[in-house]
């Protein structure tokens, strides 16, 4: 026969219990590593033409990543892989310019942007995609991040470093 004694106690051990497991719980993932924004499954990235100038075309390539992913620092102009039209490789190599060796912040709410600068002279082919390679400060990044959005390709085509900002 249980009493009212008994009744309390069991009723304590449950709450013990549960409130035990709760913050167990929010403990562990508080404590886990978010993975990180760098990688290529982990953020979006999109094309937009942008304003033109000194006999080049420029088109900004900007990656956000959602909130859940830890931020990371990347360096440099990303190795482009490659250039494609509906699927079709271009064979349009890119070089790059500016500085490679500034860092900045890339995660949740830090979008960062970098530039494909195309000379306006000469014969255009069209492209809609990009796949690149992001730099950290001590190496290229593994995997292949690519990014959607219609843009015009030349000879001389060059890339820019890795800048804050959308």
């Amino acid at each position: 026969m249980l009493t009212c004694r008994t009744y309390a106690t069991l009723i304590a051990a449950a709450t013990s219990a549960a409130i035990a497991c709760v913050g167990t719980g929010q403990a562990a993932a508080a404590g886990g590593a978010a993975p990180s924004a760098c990688r290529p499954a982990n953020h979006l990235a999109n094309i937009r033409p942008d304003q033109a100038g000194s006999g080049h075309l420029h088109y900004r390539v900007t990656l956000t990543t959602p909130k859940g992913y830890a931020a990371c620092r990347l360096a440099g102009s990303p190795t482009v892989l490659g250039l494609t039209h509906a699927g079709v490789p271009l064979g349009v190599k890119a070089g790059r310019y500016g500085d490679q060796t500034t860092s900045v912040t890339f995660g949740p709410g830090h979008p960062v942007h970098f530039d494909i600068q195309i000379p306006n002279q000469g014969h255009h082919l069209t492209a809609d995609q990009v796949s690149f390679t992001l730099r950290a400060p001590d190496g290229e990044i593994p995997g292949t991040s690519v990014a959607s959005g219609a843009l015009r390709l030349s000879a001389g085509t060059a890339i820019g470093p890795i800048r804050s900002g959308a």
